[in-house]
């Protein structure tokens, strides 16, 4: 079978991109054929035996999207004719997922659609003239997927026809091998890090809705001596660390986008992610799969992840709540242990990919 995907895809750094690997990749071992269409990059080249295909047009935000739409639909369309491609799968609703829709029409080729959540729980509210596009992808969709339960009822809330007879949760997964306990790596080292210094992480993008600003409020609070570090970029990366000099905020680093998180997360000793709106969280089972507990919002696909044998959920905006899950699991070594021990079988649970097509 041959499978051409659109979407997020390294070099590109993301969940969706890390998503749409893993299932080609799996797709690959079976024998598949795989071809991905993304976002232009000058590092694009073919991995894993994935034939990847890079698109043209300006990486400016606003416009990045109308181009890749634009740009991505034509070389959708050439790869399905040039390569005779079974299925058609669009990442993400806007744009990828109608580019989708847009190269089947042209060709007649089964399409598969697959929402990562900010398309439905921000793009969709957020924006009026997307809502009568997404609502055409997901009718149009021969198969709609979801990452998560939350995410489900979102789409279902819709009433598109027929909706609840082509929906279906493919999870995201993590990569138990890559993501592991790992002390070979002393990134406490290469910080400056005393040894015996707990570090809690934030791994992510730097925009509002990720709620970084909330655990900074959280660690002025803190009781037990820690050091935060914040991995990711975004535009609200220097704004807050304006926040932190200025409010002169003790032992916070910024590291800047990383690309081996899996040498961090191990590191640490537990992980945050308070994010008012998230449809999964994938940083969450990596950090489970590396050993770690981790506190969550009590939003989405959040609490779909972090159950009590794990780590702590708190209301988003309560920088208190937070501060006082952070000591607790700090101080108390019986619920650190507790969360450590079943850490990493929570992470097993998300650990094998199921690939849609073939049912």
């Amino acid at each position: 079978m041959k499978i051409a995907m659109i979407g997020q895809f390294p070099p590109h750094i993301g969940g969706v991109g890390v998503h749409i690997h893993s299932l080609a990749k799996e797709l690959v071992k079976n024998g598949d054929e795989v071809f991905v269409i993304t976002y232009p990059h000058k590092n694009i080249k073919d991995i894993d035996g994935i034939h990847v295909i890079g698109t043209y047009g300006p990486n400016i935000a606003g416009i990045r999207s109308l181009f890749f739409l634009i740009f991505g639909t034509i070389q959708l369309i050439r790869t399905i004719r040039k390569y005779n491609i079974d299925i058609v799968h669009g990442h993400y609703l806007y744009p990828s997922g109608l580019a989708a829709v847009l190269a089947s029409v042209f060709t007649k080729k089964k399409v598969y659609v697959t929402s990562h959540g900010s398309d439905m729980f921000c793009l969709y509210p957020k924006y009026k003239f997307i809502q009568p596009i997404i609502k055409f992808v997901l009718t149009r969709a021969d198969a709609v997927l979801v990452v998560s339960e939350a995410l489900k009822k979102e789409v279902l809330k819709l009433n598109i026809p027929n909706i609840e007879n082509k929906i279906k949760i493919n999870w995201n997964i993590v990569d138990i091998e890559k993501f592991h306990p790992n002390d070979k790596y002393k990134f406490k080292k290469e910080l400056k890090i005393l040894k015996n210094q707990p570090i809690i992480l934030f791994v992510g993008n730097i925009i509002k809705r990720k709620n970084v600003a909330t655990i900074i409020e959280a660690k002025k609070l803190l009781k037990e001596d820690c050091t935060l570090v914040i991995v990711g970029d975004g535009p609200l990366l220097n704004s807050l660390k304006s926040k932190v000099e200025a409010e002169k905020i003790a032992n916070v680093i910024f590291t800047g986008s990383r690309g081996d998180v899996e040498n961090i997360i191990p590191s640490s000793d537990l992980l945050i992610l308070p994010s008012y709106s998230e449809s999964f969280g994938l940083v969450l089972i990596e950090a489970l799969a590396c050993g770690k507990p981790a506190i969550g919002s009590n939003v989405g696909g959040i609490k779909e992840i972090i159950t009590e044998n794990v780590g702590l959920l708190v209301e988003p905006r309560d920088s208190k709540g937070l501060a006082n899950a952070i000591d607790l699991i700090l101080s108390n070594p019986e619920i650190s242990e507790k969360f450590q021990s079943n850490a990493r079988k929570r992470a097993i649970d998300f650990s094998k990919i199921e690939i849609p097509y073939y049912e």
